[in-house]
Protein backbone atom coordinates (compact mmCIF):
# COMPACT_ATOMS: atom_id res chain seq x y z
CA UNK A 1 0.00 0.00 0.00
CA UNK A 2 1.07 3.25 -1.05
CA UNK A 3 0.84 6.19 1.10
CA UNK A 4 0.24 9.57 -0.53
CA UNK A 5 1.27 12.66 1.28
CA UNK A 6 -0.30 15.59 0.47
CA UNK A 7 0.62 19.28 1.64
CA UNK A 8 -2.14 21.34 3.38
CA UNK A 9 -1.50 25.42 2.71
CA UNK A 10 -3.16 27.16 5.92
CA UNK A 11 -4.42 29.88 5.18
CA UNK A 12 -2.95 33.38 6.31
CA UNK A 13 -4.11 34.61 9.76
CA UNK A 14 -5.86 37.74 10.13
CA UNK A 15 -3.31 39.17 12.29
CA UNK A 16 -0.92 38.66 8.78
CA UNK A 17 -3.35 39.93 7.18
CA UNK A 18 -3.75 43.05 9.02
CA UNK A 19 -0.02 43.44 9.21
CA UNK A 20 0.47 43.72 5.66
CA UNK A 21 -2.25 46.02 5.12
CA UNK A 22 -0.76 48.30 7.71
CA UNK A 23 2.80 48.07 5.52
CA UNK A 24 0.84 48.83 2.21
CA UNK A 25 -0.80 51.53 3.88
CA UNK A 26 2.64 53.17 5.47
CA UNK A 27 4.65 52.36 2.11
CA UNK A 28 1.77 54.50 0.34
CA UNK A 29 1.49 57.25 3.01
CA UNK A 30 5.71 57.62 2.33
CA UNK A 31 4.98 58.07 -1.23
CA UNK A 32 2.80 60.88 -1.20
CA UNK A 33 5.36 62.60 1.12
CA UNK A 34 7.87 64.76 -1.44
CA UNK A 35 11.17 64.29 0.20
CA UNK A 36 10.40 60.84 -0.09
CA UNK A 37 8.80 60.32 -3.48
CA UNK A 38 11.80 59.66 -5.45
CA UNK A 39 12.37 56.52 -3.56
CA UNK A 40 12.13 52.71 -5.26
CA UNK A 41 9.38 50.56 -3.90
CA UNK A 42 11.94 48.55 -1.34
CA UNK A 43 13.33 51.59 -0.21
CA UNK A 44 9.86 52.67 1.29
CA UNK A 45 9.29 49.14 2.17
CA UNK A 46 12.61 49.66 4.01
CA UNK A 47 11.32 52.98 5.43
CA UNK A 48 7.60 51.50 6.62
CA UNK A 49 9.02 49.51 9.06
CA UNK A 50 10.80 52.07 10.98
CA UNK A 51 7.59 54.41 11.51
CA UNK A 52 5.15 54.32 14.23
CA UNK A 53 1.13 54.65 13.48
CA UNK A 54 -0.54 57.89 16.18
CA UNK A 55 -3.98 59.05 16.00
CA UNK A 56 -4.73 62.59 17.38
CA UNK A 57 -8.00 63.55 17.94
CA UNK A 58 -9.16 67.28 16.95
CA UNK A 59 -7.60 69.80 19.78
CA UNK A 60 -5.03 67.52 20.79
CA UNK A 61 -1.38 69.31 21.06
CA UNK A 62 1.41 67.45 19.59
CA UNK A 63 3.92 69.04 20.93
CA UNK A 64 4.46 73.16 22.30
CA UNK A 65 7.51 75.48 21.41
CA UNK A 66 10.61 74.85 23.56
CA UNK A 67 10.32 70.78 23.88
CA UNK A 68 12.82 68.96 22.77
CA UNK A 69 12.24 66.93 19.52
CA UNK A 70 12.73 63.64 18.51
CA UNK A 71 10.35 62.47 16.61
CA UNK A 72 8.92 64.05 12.97
CA UNK A 73 5.35 63.21 11.84
CA UNK A 74 3.97 62.24 8.27
CA UNK A 75 0.75 63.43 7.95
CA UNK A 76 -1.73 60.34 6.31
CA UNK A 77 -5.59 61.59 7.37
CA UNK A 78 -6.53 64.91 8.88
CA UNK A 79 -4.74 68.25 9.47
CA UNK A 80 -2.42 69.89 11.83
CA UNK A 81 -1.65 73.09 12.70
CA UNK A 82 1.84 74.58 12.68
CA UNK A 83 1.90 77.64 14.52
CA UNK A 84 4.14 80.03 16.50
CA UNK A 85 3.98 83.88 18.40
CA UNK A 86 5.60 87.13 17.78
CA UNK A 87 7.05 89.27 20.48
CA UNK A 88 3.30 90.75 21.17
CA UNK A 89 1.74 87.84 21.15
CA UNK A 90 -0.24 87.12 18.20
CA UNK A 91 -0.80 83.98 16.43
CA UNK A 92 1.43 83.27 13.47
CA UNK A 93 0.28 80.29 11.52
CA UNK A 94 3.36 78.83 10.03
CA UNK A 95 1.90 76.15 7.97
CA UNK A 96 -1.65 73.77 8.15
CA UNK A 97 0.29 69.95 6.87
CA UNK A 98 -2.58 67.91 5.39
CA UNK A 99 -2.07 64.45 3.92
CA UNK A 100 1.35 63.27 2.13
CA UNK A 101 2.95 66.46 4.41
CA UNK A 102 5.69 65.97 6.96
CA UNK A 103 6.51 68.69 9.99
CA UNK A 104 8.75 68.30 13.16
CA UNK A 105 12.04 67.47 11.14
CA UNK A 106 13.95 70.47 12.16
CA UNK A 107 14.24 69.88 15.82
CA UNK A 108 14.84 65.93 14.76
CA UNK A 109 17.93 66.50 12.65
CA UNK A 110 19.74 69.08 14.63
CA UNK A 111 18.09 68.18 18.56
CA UNK A 112 17.20 71.26 19.24
CA UNK A 113 13.55 72.40 20.77
CA UNK A 114 10.91 72.89 18.61
CA UNK A 115 10.00 76.17 16.97
CA UNK A 116 6.66 75.78 17.03
CA UNK A 117 3.34 74.05 18.66
CA UNK A 118 1.82 71.34 16.73
CA UNK A 119 -2.15 71.08 17.05
CA UNK A 120 -4.31 68.55 14.96
CA UNK A 121 -7.06 70.38 13.53
CA UNK A 122 -9.00 67.21 12.65
CA UNK A 123 -9.20 63.61 13.67
CA UNK A 124 -5.75 62.96 12.58
CA UNK A 125 -3.56 59.66 11.43
CA UNK A 126 -0.12 60.31 11.84
CA UNK A 127 3.14 58.16 10.96
CA UNK A 128 5.77 59.03 13.05
CA UNK A 129 9.95 58.20 12.84
CA UNK A 130 12.23 58.43 15.68
CA UNK A 131 16.13 59.95 15.15
CA UNK A 132 17.28 56.65 15.47
CA UNK A 133 15.41 55.22 12.83
CA UNK A 134 15.84 58.11 10.23
CA UNK A 135 20.01 58.36 10.62
CA UNK A 136 19.59 54.13 9.79
CA UNK A 137 17.77 55.00 6.74
CA UNK A 138 19.86 58.12 5.79
CA UNK A 139 22.97 56.28 5.95
CA UNK A 140 21.58 53.81 3.20
CA UNK A 141 20.04 56.20 0.59
CA UNK A 142 22.22 59.97 1.05
CA UNK A 143 19.60 61.05 -1.52
CA UNK A 144 16.38 61.42 0.81
CA UNK A 145 18.66 63.51 3.19
CA UNK A 146 19.28 66.22 0.18
CA UNK A 147 15.50 65.97 -0.86
CA UNK A 148 15.21 66.65 2.83
CA UNK A 149 16.98 69.49 3.23
CA UNK A 150 15.68 70.97 -0.08
CA UNK A 151 12.19 70.76 1.76
CA UNK A 152 13.73 71.91 4.93
CA UNK A 153 15.05 75.03 3.17
CA UNK A 154 11.25 76.38 1.26
CA UNK A 155 9.65 76.24 4.75
CA UNK A 156 12.06 78.49 6.28
CA UNK A 157 11.63 80.27 3.48
CA UNK A 158 8.08 81.04 3.45
CA UNK A 159 8.43 81.48 7.37
CA UNK A 160 10.99 84.21 6.98
CA UNK A 161 8.60 85.86 4.66
CA UNK A 162 5.60 85.18 6.81
CA UNK A 163 7.42 86.76 9.60
CA UNK A 164 8.22 89.66 7.84
CA UNK A 165 5.07 90.62 5.98
CA UNK A 166 3.80 90.45 9.88
CA UNK A 167 6.47 92.44 11.84
CA UNK A 168 5.07 96.26 12.14
CA UNK A 169 6.20 98.59 9.44
CA UNK A 170 7.76 101.91 9.59
CA UNK A 171 6.11 104.67 7.96
CA UNK A 172 9.65 106.38 7.09
CA UNK A 173 10.83 103.01 5.92
CA UNK A 174 7.53 102.08 3.56
CA UNK A 175 7.89 105.68 2.10
CA UNK A 176 11.46 105.23 1.46
CA UNK A 177 10.84 101.96 -0.31
CA UNK A 178 8.53 103.02 -2.87
CA UNK A 179 9.83 107.01 -3.71
CA UNK A 180 11.02 107.66 -6.91
CA UNK A 181 14.83 109.46 -7.72
CA UNK A 182 12.58 112.77 -8.12
CA UNK A 183 10.39 112.14 -4.81
CA UNK A 184 13.84 111.89 -2.66
CA UNK A 185 15.26 115.04 -4.57
CA UNK A 186 11.90 116.56 -4.01
CA UNK A 187 12.08 116.08 -0.41
CA UNK A 188 15.76 116.86 0.28
CA UNK A 189 15.59 120.41 -1.58
CA UNK A 190 12.36 121.14 0.53
CA UNK A 191 14.28 119.92 3.64
CA UNK A 192 17.11 122.50 2.80
CA UNK A 193 15.11 125.32 2.01
CA UNK A 194 13.68 125.20 5.09
CA UNK A 195 17.04 125.43 7.29
CA UNK A 196 19.29 127.62 8.37
CA UNK A 197 22.30 127.48 6.17
CA UNK A 198 19.55 128.19 3.37
CA UNK A 199 19.01 131.44 4.91
CA UNK A 200 22.58 132.68 5.57
CA UNK A 201 23.46 131.09 1.66
CA UNK A 202 20.84 133.36 0.78
CA UNK A 203 21.62 135.90 2.29
CA UNK A 204 25.59 136.54 1.32
CA UNK A 205 24.30 135.81 -2.03
CA UNK A 206 21.72 138.58 -2.16
CA UNK A 207 24.32 141.18 -0.15
CA UNK A 208 27.31 140.24 -2.60
CA UNK A 209 25.03 140.65 -5.87
CA UNK A 210 23.69 144.16 -4.57
CA UNK A 211 27.13 144.80 -3.32
CA UNK A 212 28.70 144.54 -6.61
CA UNK A 213 25.96 146.58 -8.80
CA UNK A 214 25.77 149.10 -6.14
CA UNK A 215 29.86 149.55 -5.44
CA UNK A 216 31.62 152.98 -7.71
CA UNK A 217 34.36 151.00 -10.09
CA UNK A 218 32.71 148.13 -10.31
CA UNK A 219 30.97 147.33 -13.50
CA UNK A 220 27.23 146.76 -12.97
CA UNK A 221 25.07 144.19 -14.63
CA UNK A 222 22.08 144.16 -12.69
CA UNK A 223 21.96 148.07 -11.89
CA UNK A 224 19.17 149.27 -9.40
CA UNK A 225 16.41 148.36 -9.20
CA UNK A 226 18.13 144.94 -9.42
CA UNK A 227 15.53 143.62 -11.95
CA UNK A 228 17.41 140.83 -13.31
CA UNK A 229 17.73 139.84 -9.12
CA UNK A 230 14.31 140.33 -8.85
CA UNK A 231 12.77 138.00 -11.59
CA UNK A 232 15.26 135.62 -10.08
CA UNK A 233 14.05 135.45 -7.07
CA UNK A 234 10.57 135.42 -7.87
CA UNK A 235 11.17 132.05 -10.12
CA UNK A 236 13.34 130.65 -7.24
CA UNK A 237 9.85 131.12 -4.87
CA UNK A 238 7.58 129.94 -7.75
CA UNK A 239 9.97 126.54 -7.63
CA UNK A 240 9.98 126.15 -4.21
CA UNK A 241 6.30 126.44 -3.67
CA UNK A 242 5.34 124.05 -6.12
CA UNK A 243 8.64 121.72 -4.34
CA UNK A 244 7.04 122.37 -0.95
CA UNK A 245 3.47 121.70 -1.75
CA UNK A 246 5.20 118.28 -3.49
CA UNK A 247 6.65 117.87 -0.25
CA UNK A 248 3.41 118.46 1.65
CA UNK A 249 1.56 115.88 -0.41
CA UNK A 250 4.30 113.29 0.48
CA UNK A 251 4.02 113.73 3.98
CA UNK A 252 0.08 113.43 4.16
CA UNK A 253 0.30 110.37 2.51
CA UNK A 254 2.68 109.33 5.36
CA UNK A 255 0.28 110.43 7.99
CA UNK A 256 -1.86 108.28 6.02
CA UNK A 257 0.22 105.30 6.43
CA UNK A 258 0.76 106.25 9.97
CA UNK A 259 -2.83 106.07 10.65
CA UNK A 260 -2.95 102.56 9.19
CA UNK A 261 0.07 101.39 11.26
CA UNK A 262 -1.29 102.59 14.33
CA UNK A 263 -4.51 100.87 13.47
CA UNK A 264 -2.40 97.18 12.86
CA UNK A 265 -1.01 97.98 16.00
CA UNK A 266 -4.24 98.53 17.85
CA UNK A 267 -5.56 95.17 16.31
CA UNK A 268 -2.60 93.18 16.97
CA UNK A 269 -3.00 94.22 20.99
CA UNK A 270 -6.73 93.11 20.54
CA UNK A 271 -5.65 89.90 19.09
CA UNK A 272 -3.12 89.42 21.47
CA UNK A 273 -5.66 89.82 24.48
CA UNK A 274 -8.02 87.65 22.52
CA UNK A 275 -5.29 84.83 22.34
CA UNK A 276 -3.91 85.13 25.59
CA UNK A 277 -8.06 84.09 26.69
CA UNK A 278 -7.60 81.27 24.47
CA UNK A 279 -4.32 80.19 26.38
CA UNK A 280 -5.95 80.54 29.52
CA UNK A 281 -8.95 78.71 28.47
CA UNK A 282 -6.73 75.71 26.39
CA UNK A 283 -4.68 75.70 29.83
CA UNK A 284 -8.71 75.43 31.81
CA UNK A 285 -8.97 72.26 29.42
CA UNK A 286 -5.85 70.23 29.90
CA UNK A 287 -6.45 71.00 33.69
CA UNK A 288 -9.70 69.25 33.58
CA UNK A 289 -8.77 66.46 31.80
CA UNK A 290 -5.83 65.90 34.13
CA UNK A 291 -7.95 66.21 36.88
CA UNK A 292 -10.62 63.45 35.09
CA UNK A 293 -7.74 61.14 34.43
CA UNK A 294 -6.78 61.31 38.14
CA UNK A 295 -10.25 60.87 39.48
CA UNK A 296 -10.65 57.96 37.08
CA UNK A 297 -7.26 56.25 37.93
CA UNK A 298 -8.28 57.05 42.05
CA UNK A 299 -11.87 55.49 41.53
CA UNK A 300 -9.52 52.04 40.33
Amino acid sequence: MTAESSTITSPPSDETSDATADLVHKVEAIGRVPIFSRLDPDDRTMLADFVEEQDAAEGDMLFRTGETGERMYIVCEGAVELATTDKLGQKIVLHDAGPGELFGELSLLDQGPRTANAIATAATHLLVLDRGALLRFVRARPEAALDMMAVMAGRLRATDQRLRQAAVRNANDVMASHATLIQRATDAIAEFSGSFAFLVLHGVLFAAWIGWNVIPGLEAFDPFPFGLLTMCVSLEAIFLSVIVLLSQSRQASKDRIRTDIEYDVNLKAELEVSHLHDKIDNLQAELLKRLNRIERDLDR
